[in-house]
């Protein structure tokens, strides 16, 4: 099993990594199709299923699709642009994709949301059709946005749950469990980050990976500074004030004071946090880490560590994000990254993982204090459910990335107060999150329909 730093952590567009940016992939990737294919269409038409229906206009996927069709892509993504072209869609009812020409589309009644039962292969469904001149069915594909960005046809997906030896590229350490992981390391007298690096070394370049690293963290961390310097309110009609900017303002204030409490760095850990997911929730460039939803955790840690802890340095964001990296990826691979699908224990319990183990790894872990680092932070938002107040990723989402981060920064201080031996392994705890998400209500997976989105007033 392989997924490469540049699968958990990618550059893309808020506020959600599956409702957003898979939605915008799935169109590109039919628009792919439809130029390969010999028909020549008049019209695009899309359905939305399941948590795609449900909170799809909260998460902005009515307007990732359209947009999707039209030929935009998450990494590349342009604001202005997007608005003047989506205007254009509106009015004339007509998108016009590169290399296919001008295709009939009304936003009213060619996106359909269908709020029955959700597609059989996964919580995020959604089917995109081309058509001819009379509107019968030329192409179709079934497109299922899993968690992260990640995005798979109906076939894909089928294939990828099959009693089949795992398919990926080759690599020196293709570990898939904690338990392989350590034994690797333990083997090879490796860090988790060396081996995460021979394995994407194997795939390209060194310079390719250190000048897609040192991107990730300049998005991150513009990120974060835009936030901090950005005032107003949120859209999507809760009113929800940002709040970055003003504490960032305080504690700005307060540096240098006697009188300063010790806890007065979890606001620190809370205000990087923040500033990410209320850019992410107005619709600007974040990175997945692993997912939108919860992209501030890892970032924030990163910040922390810069800029309180001291001896860290930047020459070992590599480190840290290749161990955060390897974490992400057993959990995506044995359980989920997808609050659809497992609740937001999946979303800011694997970001708190991640979190917790590249900051073990840079301040000098072991591959067992890491590993603990990781499970600590997951095992205590096992059973944390996904239910944001009418769909839009602010409530609680905003405040939850805050406290995964501090929750990170606590797990990996704790395992790096032990030697790595503890009773309950990252790999139970994974397991664990799959068969709490397996057995969790529909309505508290990103629905919309259970817990805080029902009870606190939106409106």
């Amino acid at each position: 099993m392989f997924l490469s730093v540049f699968d958990i952590f990618k550059v893309g567009v808020g506020p959600s990594s599956s409702h957003t940016m898979g939605p915008m992939v799935a169109a590109a990737r039919f628009l792919d199709r439809l130029r390969a294919s010999p028909f020549h269409a008049h019209g695009v038409a899309a359905s939305l299923h399941g948590s795609l229906a449900f909170t799809g206009v909260g998460h902005a996927t009515d307007r990732a699709t359209i947009l999707g069709l039209a030929g935009f892509d998450p990494a590349s993504y342009d604001a202005s642009r997007a608005d003047d072209v989506l205007a254009r869609i509106h009015t004339q009812k007509v998108i016009e994709p590169p290399g296919l020409g001008p295709l009939r589309f009304d936003p009213d009644k060619d996106l359909r949301f269908d709020y029955g039962p959700p597609l059989p292969g996964h919580a995020n469904g959604m089917k995109i059709f081309a058509t001819d001149a009379q509107g019968d069915v030329l192409l179709a594909e079934t497109y299922y946005s899993v968690g992260g960005g990640f995005v798979l046809t109906e076939a894909e997906l089928t294939e990828s749950r099959a009693d089949r030896p795992k398919s990926g590229p080759a690599v020196p350490f293709p570990f898939e469990t904690a338990q392989q992981m350590l034994g690797m390391a333990e083997a090879s007298g490796l860090s988790i980050a060396q081996m995460k690096r021979a394995n994407e070394l194997s795939l390209r370049p060194a310079t390719e990976l250190d000048a897609g690293m040192a991107r990730i963290w300049q998005v991150m961390t513009d990120c974060i500074n835009r936030g901090m310097a950005t005032g107003g309110t949120l859209p999507g009609g809760l009113h929800v004030r940002r709040r970055a900017k003003g504490i960032h303002e305080a504690l700005m204030a307060e540096r240098g004071l006697n009188m300063t409490a010790p806890h007065t760095i979890n606001d620190w850990m809370s205000l990087y946090a923040m500033a990410v997911n209320e850019e992410n929730a107005a619709g600007g460039q974040v990175v997945t880490a692993p997912t939108n939803g919860a992209a501030g955790v890892v970032p924030a840690v990163i910040r922390y560590w810069l800029d309180h802890v001291p001896g860290a340095s930047p020459s070992r964001l590599g480190d840290f994000l290749l161990t955060a990296a390897a974490i992400g990826g057993l959990v995506k691979h044995n359980a989920s990254i997808s609050g659809a699908e497992c609740g937001c224990q999946a979303e800011v319990g694997s970001a708190a993982a991640m979190a917790a183990a590249g900051l073990a790894a840079v301040l000098g872990g072991t591959p067992a204090q890491v590993e603990n680092a990781a499970e600590i932070a997951l095992e205590h938002h096992l059973g944390m459910t996904c239910d944001p107040v009418r769909g839009l990723v602010q409530v609680p989402c905003i405040e939850r990335n805050g406290l995964g981060a501090i929750k990170a920064v606590s797990a990996a201080s704790l395992a790096l107060r032990g030697d790595g031996e503890h009773l309950v392994s990252l790999d139970v705890c994974i397991e664990t999150m799959r068969q709490t998400g397996r057995d969790m209500h529909e309505k508290y997976k990103e629905t919309s329909l259970g817990g805080l989105a029902v009870n606190v007033p939106n409106c």
